[in-house]
């Protein structure tokens, strides 16, 4: 059964991975047949590669974007415009930024419902990030919440099945990565249970990010179970930028009470059930009150553009009839992250944190690739006297990207900034917390992708127990890391060269 399933999932991937292939051929042949024809093509896409560097030029988009296409328009004046023209003007993508602006337009009126005004007056230091997130970003503050970090995967997965056994009405869970094995089973025993139960179940994961682990017909063999479920963004076979945009998410949401979030998905290597890269280490927070409120309209915002049906977000909002009896644990703030609008919200919360330290910013990432704002928050907190310290993984998953991130060291490390990398595996945990006051845990990497084209989301803690505990975990790791200096920058002119090349193609990884 299980070699019947495989082939059926290496056949529908290599059939995609063919289509595609076939499309770029095609279009390289017709360029270069030595026809007439062919001869007037190149010139016609020279000319749009003229006008699409003067397009570039011309828009408000990050400096490191704008160098990245005019590098490439120049190196590849037949293509480069052509691929700019691809990625920038598509209907589909104009589409589907429409309905996302519907979805959160819809949600909004939500979030405003239970809005807690007095949080920024109680927390002055942390009253900009409060103000930003939710007088302009539009996610709310919650008192009547409370926090707990989960510092291991395998904590996440007994905290989890844990409340999803008490779910009375309904589960929803939204995974970047969802893969058969003693994680996904712990959870879909549950799920199971829970259906025939009388629970709604309702599960999305992202196409990409199980394109290679789950065959393509998974959701209809989850709903033979009872549980509905949808992909998103499902990979095709065409040349479309909107496959650029993936749900990068992790939350679980039961009965609108309780709520996960972290960098945790649900596959075997996030436990340490297999080893991938070494000792795997990743976080999450458990958040449990009003706040998990945010997460359930996160969730619905994403079944509602994934299968297009009107959803009553109001519906689903557990404190109607009854008043929340959480006891408060400070302040919890959830956030979302849409790349299809230009607020880059998870950018900002980072700024935001960097920028209002007085003592220190721990942080741990995955993956360091930042442009000229983010680096420069870094170096200018560090020369004011902040103890800012950042832990990279020292075993890496994707080479070009771990040099890319050693590339940022030598900058960072001369400004004053510590440099640490995980040395007993890799570490994939998103982590900011400063001045024993503000802590965010959540799915959002260092990286363009995350910051830029990713859905992604994440919970800000002010004056929570959660935010110490955070800290205590974070010097517990330093434990297990090696200290980067100056001397360890020093690389050969080769390396170097290479490592500039990629910073310039950092928006693309």
């Amino acid at each position: 059964m299980k070699r019947k399933w495989f082939r059926a999932l290496l056949r529908r991937r290599f059939i995609v991975i063919v289509l595609l292939l076939v499309q770029i051929a095609f279009f390289i042949c017709s360029l270069f047949l030595g026809s007439q024809i062919s001869e007037t093509i190149r010139i016609v896409l020279k000319v749009i590669s003229f006008v699409a560097i003067l397009n570039v030029i011309s828009k408000k988009d990050k400096g490191a974007y704008k160098t990245m296409w005019v590098l490439l328009i120049l190196i590849f004046p037949v293509f480069g415009g052509l691929l700019y023209l691809i990625v920038n003007l598509q209907s589909s993508t104009k589409k589907f930024n429409e309905k996302v602006a519907v979805t959160e337009a819809k949600a909004k009126k939500c979030y405003a419902e239970n809005s807690l005004i007095s949080a920024a007056k109680e927390i002055p230091q942390a009253s900009t990030q409060i103000n930003y997130l939710q007088n302009f970003a539009g996610f709310p503050v919650f008192d009547k919440s409370s926090a707990e970090f989960l510092p291991s995967g395998e904590r996440k997965l007994e905290s989890l099945v844990n409340e999803l056994e008490k779910a009375e009405k309904y589960i929803f869970l939204e995974y970047f990565i969802i893969e058969e094995g003693i994680m996904w089973n712990s959870v879909l025993d549950v799920l199971k249970r829970k259906v025939a139960e009388g629970v709604k179940v309702r599960i999305i994961y992202d196409d990409i990010g199980c394109f290679f682990l789950l065959p393509k017909d998974y959701c209809r063999q989850l709903e033979k179970y009872g549980i509905e479920c949808t992909v998103f963004n499902p990979f095709r076979p065409m040349l479309t930028v909107v496959q650029n945009n993936r749900d990068h998410r992790k939350i679980a949401v039961i009965d609108g009470k309780t709520a996960f979030t972290g960098g945790i998905n649900l596959a075997d290597e996030y436990i340490n059930a297999v080893e991938k890269h070494g000792h795997w280490s990743d976080s999450a927070i458990m958040v449990k009150g009003e706040a998990a409120w945010s997460f359930t309209l996160m969730f619905l915002q994403m079944w509602e553009l994934c299968t297009g049906i009107d959803e009553d977000y109001k519906a689903y909002y557990p404190w109607k009839n009854t008043l929340c009896n959480t006891e408060s644990d400070g302040f919890i703030q959830p956030y979302s992250d849409s790349p299809m609008d230009t607020e880059n919200v998870g950018e900002h919360v980072y700024l935001h944190i960097i920028n209002n330290a007085k003592k220190y910013v721990y942080i741990i990432t995955p993956y360091l690739i930042i442009d000229d704002s983010m680096l420069s928050a870094l170096t200018l907190a560090a020369k004011s006297g902040i103890d800012v310290r950042i832990i990279t993984p020292h075993i890496w998953d994707k080479f070009f990207v771990h040099m890319t991130t050693r590339s940022y060291y030598r900058e960072l490390i001369k400004s004053g900034v510590k440099i640490y990398e995980y040395t007993n595996g890799f570490i994939h945990s998103k982590i900011f917390v400063s001045d024993d006051i503000t802590a965010t845990v959540g799915t959002t990497n260092l990286d363009f992708r995350s910051l830029y084209l990713h859905f992604e989301c994440g919970a800000q803690l002010h004056n929570c127990k959660a935010v110490s505990d955070i800290k205590e975990d974070y010097l517990k790791t330093l434990q297990d890391c090696q200290k980067i200096t100056e001397a360890d920058c020093e690389n050969n002119i080769v390396v170097r060269l290479f490592q500039d090349v990629l910073r310039l193609l950092a928006p693309l990884m």
